[in-house]
C-alpha cells in the first residue's frame, strides 16, 4: 500500500513488537534505513520529507520507540513537515500489567506532539488512516501524524489494500479575493510582503509580484530564498531584529504569505504594523490569530500569487521605498550579527563561496546557524532546513542523512554545534553505512554559547554551560568516516570541496581559532 502511494524508503528500527511491519518491504521495492536511535529515524524522515516534498515514513516499536520519536514528531508538527510514524502497540493495557514496552496511554502521549494519533484495530482501519494521512498531507497544512496498530492485528491475515485515492482538488479562492489584494496594492505607496516557509513553492510568482508592484519584502528564516538575493528592495531575513518594526510601521500595506508570524518568526508579541494587514494562509487558525489581520484569505500561496501576478500591470509602479535606505538597514543588522556572534559571518561567507550549486543545508540549534540564518542569503527556497519551531538539538546530522537519501547524487551538508552533536552523533554510522558524500561542519566553541550569553544578560552566573567534549576527529574516524580539522578558512574550503567527492561522510571540525 505504501509503495503504491509513492513511498520508496522507510526509516526505522525493528523490534519484536513491530517486526511484522517489515514483512514484504523488500518485495514491495521499498528501501529501509536502519537508524541507531528512534530520534534519528524521525529526523531522517523529516529531512527526507523537506528535501523531496514527499511524506517521510518511520517505523518504531511500542513504548520506548514511540517516546524516542516524539521529539522529531514535535519538530515536524511545528515546522509543517509531512511525516507519518507507524508504530506497534499492545493489544490491551487495562487488564494486564508489566508487559514489555507497556505505557499507560501511548496513543494519547504521541498525540500531544503531532496532528493526530490514532489506533487501527483492523487492517481496513489501518488502510483508511494511511489514506487519510496522505490526503491531508496534500490538501492541508502538512504535519506529523501517528498510526499505531496492535500486535495481534499486525500478525493477522489481511485483505489487499485499496487502490490509491484520486488526488484531492486544490483549495480554491475567489477572483474577488485576488481583485481585492490587487486594488490594495494599486493604492499603496509603501507595500511590504512577508514570505514564510508556507510560500516556499511560490518563488517564481512571488518574485514576479514584487517586480511588478515595486514592493519591499522580508522573509522569515524558513522563507529564505523565496526573494532573490539581488532584489534591491529586500530586507532579507532580519525580521526578528527589534528595529525591523520601523520598516514595518513605515509600510502602508503588509501582505503576509505562508507565515504564522509566530514568536520564532518575529521574536516579539506583535508584528508592529500601522497599515492594513493581509494574510494568505492554508490554515484558518492562522488567519484568526492574535495578529488580527484585516483581510484574511485562505489559499495555497503559489496558486494565489500566480493568480495575483496575472492581474497586475506589467510595469513596476513608482513606490516610496528607497533601495539605499534598505541597504543601510541590512548593513546595520549584519554588523549587529557580527557583534553578537564574532567572526561567524566571515566563516559563513567563506563556506558559502565553496559550495556546489544547489547544496541543501541542514543545521542544528547552534550559534553558527543562528548567525547564518540572518546573514546568509539563499538563492532559492527550501534549501536550508533548521529546527525552527520546536527547537530541538540533534537535528542536523540525521535530517541531512534523510535529505541525502531523498536526493541521491545532489549536494547535501550538515552544520552542527559541539553540544547538539552529542544528541545524535551515533547516526554517523548510518551515513558511513550508506556511503553518503556528506560534509558535516562541526562548530565547537567549547560551550553552550547561546545559553551562557542568555544567563549573563539575565544576571545569572553561568552554570552548566560547559561539557567535556571528546576528540571529535578521532570519534568520526572510529565510525569509519573521514575527518579533518582545518586551521584556516582556505583549508576549510578545500576540505568541503573534497568532502563532496568522498565516498562517505566527512566531519570538518572548526573552532573560533580558524579566524586566526
Amino acid at each position: 500500500m505504501l509503495k503504491d502511494r509513492g513511498v520508496d524508503v522507510i526509516f526505522g528500527i525493528p523490534g519484536v513488537h513491530n517486526q511484522e511491519m517489515y514483512r514484504g518491504i523488500e518485495e514491495a521495492g521499498i528501501a529501509h534505513v536502519l537508524a541507531r536511535h528512534e530520534q534519528g529515524a524521525g529526523f531522517m524522515a523529516d529531512g527526507y520529507a523537506r528535501a523531496t516534498g514527499r511524506p517521510g515514513v518511520a517505523y518504531v516499536i511500542t513504548g520506548p520507540g514511540v517516546c524516542n520519536i516524539m521529539t522529531p514528531m514535535g519538530q515536524a508538527y511545528s515546522d509543517s513537515v509531512p511525516m507519518l510514524v507507524i508504530s506497534s502497540c499492545l493489544d490491551e493495557t487495562a487488564a494486564t500489567r508489566g508487559q514489555l514496552h507497556q505505557m499507560k496511554d501511548q496513543q494519547t502521549a504521541a498525540g500531544t506532539v503531532c496532528d493526530w494519533s490514532e489506533e487501527a484495530r483492523t487492517a481496513d482501519a489501518a488502510y483508511q488512516l494511511v489514506d487519510r494521512a496522505f490526503a491531508e498531507f496534500s490538501t492541508e497544512r502538512p504535519r506529523s501524524k501517528h498510526l499505531q496498530v496492535p500486535i495481534s492485528v499486525l500478525e493477522a491475515q489481511a485483505d489487499t489494500p485499496p487502490k490509491p485515492l484520486a488526488p484531492a482538488p486544490p483549495l480554491t479562492f475567489s477572483a474577488g479575493d485576488v481583485a481585492q489584494v490587487a486594488a490594495l496594492l494599486a493604492e499603496a505607496k509603501r507595500p511590504l510582503f512577508i514570505f514564510g516557509g508556507g510560500a516556499a513553492n511560490a518563488a517564481d510568482p512571488a518574485r514576479l509580484v514584487l517586480k511588478t508592484t515595486g514592493a519591499a519584502s522580508f522573509t522569515t528564516y524558513a522563507g529564505r530564498g523565496i526573494v532573490g538575493p539581488d532584489n534591491p528592495l529586500a530586507f532579507g531575513s532580519y525580521l526578528a531584529k527589534p528595529d525591523s518594526m520601523t520598516a514595518i510601521q513605515n509600510a502602508d500595506l503588509i501582505i503576509a504569505v505562508g507565515t504564522e508570524l509566530a514568536q520564532v518568526d518575529i521574536w516579539r508579541d506583535a508584528l508592529g504594523n500601522s497599515g492594513p494587514l493581509v494574510r494568505i494562509d492554508l490554515e484558518t487558525a492562522v488567519l484568526a490569530d492574535g495578529q488580527r489581520c484585516d483581510h484574511p484569505i485562505q489559499a495555497e500561496a503559489g496558486a494565489f500569487l500566480a493568480a495575483l501576478a496575472e492581474t497586475l500591470p506589467g510595469t513596476s509602479p513608482a513606490t516610496d521605498w528607497n533601495a539605499e535606505e534598505i541597504a543601510r538597514s541590512r548593513a546595520r543588522w549584519a554588523a549587529e550579527v557580527d557583534a553578537e556572534y564574532p567572526g561567524i559571518p566571515t566563516i559563513c561567507d567563506a563556506l558559502k563561496a565553496c559550495l556546489p550549486d544547489g547544496t541543501m543545508i541542514y543545521s542544528d540549534m547552534t550559534q553558527f546557524a543562528y548567525a547564518a540564518k540572518e546573514v546568509w542569503d539563499m538563492d532559492r527556497p527550501g534549501h536550508w532546513h533548521h529546527p525552527y519551531g520546536f527547537g530541538t538539538l540533534g537535528y542536523a546530522l540525521p535530517a541531512a542523512i534523510g535529505g541525502a537519501v531523498g536526493r541521491p547524487g545532489l549536494p547535501t551538508m550538515a552544520i552542527a554545534g559541539d553540544y547538539g552533536f552529542h544528541y545524535t552523533m551515533q547516526e554517523l554510522g548510518v551515513a558511513v553505512e550508506l556511503g553518503l558524500s556528506l560534509p558535516i561542519i562541526l562548530w565547537d566553541n567549547g560551550k553552550l554559547g547561546a545559553i551562557e550569553a542568555s544567563m549573563v544578560s539575565a544576571q545569572i552566573a553561568p552554570n552548566a554551560v560547559v561539557a567535556r567534549n571528546p576528540d571529535f576527529v578521532k570519534l568520526a574516524q572510529a565510525f569509519g568516516a573521514g575527518a579533518t580539522a582545518p586551521q584556516t578558512l582556505e583549508e576549510m574550503q578545500s576540505a568541503v570541496h573534497d568532502a563532496f567527492k568522498a565516498d562517505g561522510p566527512t566531519l570538518i571540525y572548526i573552532t573560533p581559532e580558524i579566524l586566526g
